[in-house]
């Protein structure tokens, strides 16, 4: 029985992208802090292509797969509402490759000037009634009644959320060498 002969192949020179390279996704889906908890997938297309001297190495349109790392709305009165998220793979000809990127965290804003508003406007308004109708006396009464009923308010509108939509570019930033 004869043995055919087995050709060498080619060694191709692996590619290395060095850490620090950054990286530019767009989301394929709306991810927010109403829905979204940690640990959930989140799906990303590259939208320019990684080049490692001087040849494309991951081209635009590669898929990333990544994870929501942390998400929480605010609360009613108090706290930011924060979502982060981070890339874990990509597929590049049939394979998966590995990778650990930085994080991406957007955070909502404080309640302090709405609440402040409310509370406040509600205050305001409660002393000027109140003192229409009965005075100093009614004025004080007003001031307190305003302001809870400002504080009900703020309350009632309560938390505050943060959304990343569909299309949103994000840029993130290999923390290893990425080898393919």
């Amino acid at each position: 029985m004869e043995r055919e002969a087995v050709q060498p192949v080619a060694n191709r020179e692996q590619i290395v992208i060095p850490g620090r390279t950054a990286i530019t996704v767009r989301l394929d889906e709306t991810i927010d802090t109403k829905r979204n908890r940690a640990g959930d997938v989140v799906h990303a297309t590259l939208t320019r292509p990684v080049v490692v001297r001087g040849e494309t190495v991951i081209p635009a349109g590669t898929a990333f797969t990544g994870h929501v790392t942390g998400a929480d709305d605010s609360g009613r009165l108090t706290g930011r509402a924060y979502l982060s998220v981070r890339m874990d793979s990509f597929r590049l000809k049939g394979r998966k490759y590995n990778v650990a990127t930085t994080t991406y965290q957007q955070v909502s804003s404080s309640h302090k000037k709405r609440n402040g508003v409310l509370i406040g406007g509600g205050a305001g308004l409660g002393t000027i009634l109140g003192a229409i109708a009965g005075g100093g006396k009614g004025a004080l009464i007003g001031a307190g009644a305003g302001a809870a009923a400002g504080t009900a308010g703020a309350a009632a509108t309560g938390k505050k959320n943060v959304t990343i939509p569909a299309e949103t570019p994000i840029r993130f930033t290999l923390q290893s060498p990425v080898h393919i």
